[in-house]
C-alpha cells in the first residue's frame, strides 16, 4: 500500500471545517476524536494482555525493556522508558529507548533517520541483545523502515518483539511476535499522527510498561514501592508509602525503615509478616523480590 493511501494519512470528515469553528467547537471536535482513540485502544486489550504475559517473566529474569522507533513514535518511547526509571526505582540499563537519528532527534528533526535500515542495525548491535530482552516497536503508519529494521534484528538475535501501529495489517503488525494495533481512523489534521495515534501510543504503552512492573512485583497494592530514600522529601514519601501498604502509623514505618536500611519492600514485609529482618529477607529472595508474593508465602507458613 503506497503511504498516501493509509488510513492515518486520510482526511478526516469530520474535520473539514475545524479551521472555521470558534474555539470551544474547534476543542470540541478534537475531543470527540480523542474518545475514538480510547475506544480503539479498548479494542486491543486482549492483545495487550498477550504481550505483557510473554514479556514479564522475562523482565522478571533480567531481561530489558527497550523500545524503538522515529518521529513522534520514538520520542513516545524514550519518555516511557526514561519514566519507568525512577518511578519503579530501575537503572537506564533496564530500560532504555532508541530512536531514529539518536538523541538529537529527540528534540529536533533528521532528515532521512526514519529511512535507514543501517542506522537501525547498527543501533541495536550496540545494545547486545539477548533472549531475554523485550523490544517494543512503535510507528503509526507501520512501515517506517527504521523501525521495522531494528524489530527485525532484534528478533534474529531472539528478543521478543511488540509491535505498535494503527495499520491493521501492515508490516510490522505482521512482523511482530505481539501486534497491537489501535485502528483510530485518520487524524484531526490530516496526517498529523502526533495527534490520534500518538495518544493511542501513549495509552498502550502506558498498559504495557505499567503491567509488566506489577508483574513482576514494583508494585504492592497500588503503591510504587521501589522508591529509593536519598533525601529528606524521598524518605517522606517511603514512609508514608510504608505506612500505607500495612496500615500503620508514619512511625512504625520509619522504625521499619531504619531496621531495613532503607529498603522500602523489605519494610513492608518486615510489617506485614511481623517477623524478622532475616525472615523478611528471605521471604523476598524466595519470591524475587515480589512483596505480595512474600506476604502471601509468609501467610502460608504460619497455616
Amino acid at each position: 500500500m503506497q503511504f498516501d493511501e493509509l488510513l492515518t494519512e486520510q482526511r478526516n470528515h469530520r474535520s473539514t471545517h475545524i479551521d472555521r469553528e470558534s474555539t470551544l467547537e474547534m476543542v470540541a471536535t478534537i475531543n470527540r476524536e480523542d474518545h475514538r482513540v480510547a475506544r480503539a485502544v479498548q479494542k486491543q486489550l486482549p492483545q495487550i494482555a498477550a504481550a505483557i504475559d510473554a514479556a514479564y517473566p522475562l523482565f522478571d529474569q533480567g531481561g530489558r525493556l527497550i523500545y524503538v522507533g522515529a518521529g513522534t513514535s520514538g520520542r513516545l518511547g524514550v519518555i516511557d522508558a526514561t519514566e519507568l526509571q525512577p518511578t519503579y526505582g530501575l537503572s537506564g540499563e533496564q530500560t532504555f529507548g532508541l530512536i531514529a537519528g539518536g538523541e538529537a532527534a529527540l528534540t529536533h528533526t533528521v532528515k532521512a533517520a526514519e529511512d535507514s535500515v543501517e542506522m537501525a542495525q547498527a543501533d541495536m548491535a550496540g545494545v547486545e541483545l539477548t533472549d531475554k530482552d523485550i523490544v517494543i516497536a512503535s510507528a503509526a503508519s507501520g512501515q517506517t523502515a527504521y523501525t521495522l529494521a531494528a524489530l527485525r534484528f532484534a528478533q534474529d538475535h531472539g528478543a521478543v518483539g511488540i509491535g505498535f501501529s494503527c495499520i491493521e495489517g501492515s508490516p510490522l503488525a505482521e512482523l511482530a511476535d505481539y501486534p497491537i494495533t489501535p485502528v483510530v481512523g485518520p487524524e484531526i489534521i490530516t496526517g498529523a499522527t502526533l495527534l490520534k495515534a500518538g495518544t493511542a501510543e501513549k495509552m498502550v504503552l502506558n498498559m504495557l510498561s505499567t503491567g509488566i512492573m506489577i508483574k513482576t512485583g514494583k508494585v504492592y497494592q497500588n503503591l510504587m514501592i521501589n522508591v529509593v530514600p536519598t533525601n529528606d522529601k524521598t524518605f517522606e514519601r517511603a514512609k508514608k508509602i510504608i505506612a500505607e501498604a500495612t496500615q500503620t502509623s508514619t512511625l512504625a514505618a520509619e522504625r521499619a525503615l531504619e531496621r531495613s536500611d532503607n529498603n522500602v519492600p523489605l519494610a513492608i514485609v518486615l510489617i506485614e509478616t511481623k517477623g524478622t529482618i532475616a525472615e523478611a529477607k528471605s521471604l523476598l529472595a524466595a519470591t524475587n523480590g515480589h512483596v505480595s508474593q512474600a506476604v502471601k508465602l509468609s501467610d502460608t507458613k504460619v497455616k
